[in-house]
C-alpha cells in the first residue's frame, strides 16, 4: 500500500508519533515470526506508570481461529518495547 503523505499529515504530531510506534511494534512483531499483514491489528492506549500503547496482532477471523495473539506494548515517550506478550 503506497500513499503521499501531505506536508498536513507531516505536521501531525499525533500521527507521526503513533506511526513510528505502530512501525516499532511492527518489527518486532515480525522478528517474533507474526505475520503482520494476515493479522488484525488492534491499537488501544493504557497508563501504567506513563503512557503506552497497547498494539495486538490477532487472527484475521476470530471466530474460525481463536487464540495465538502476539501482543506488543510500546512506550509512548520513547518508542521502546516495553513488553511482549503471548495469547493461547
Amino acid at each position: 500500500m503506497s500513499m503521499t503523505l501531505t506536508r498536513e499529515d507531516l505536521t501531525d504530531e499525533f500521527a507521526v508519533s503513533l506511526a513510528h510506534i505502530l512501525a516499532t511494534a511492527n518489527r518486532r512483531a515480525r522478528q517474533l515470526g507474526c505475520d503482520v499483514a494476515q493479522s488484525l491489528v488492534t491499537i488501544s492506549q493504557h497508563f501504567d506508570g506513563g503512557l503506552f500503547w497497547r498494539i495486538n496482532y490477532g487472527p484475521k477471523n476470530p471466530v474460525s481461529q481463536r487464540g495465538g495473539d502476539l501482543i506488543v506494548e510500546v512506550n509512548a515517550e520513547n518508542a521502546e518495547v516495553k513488553r511482549v506478550l503471548r495469547g493461547q
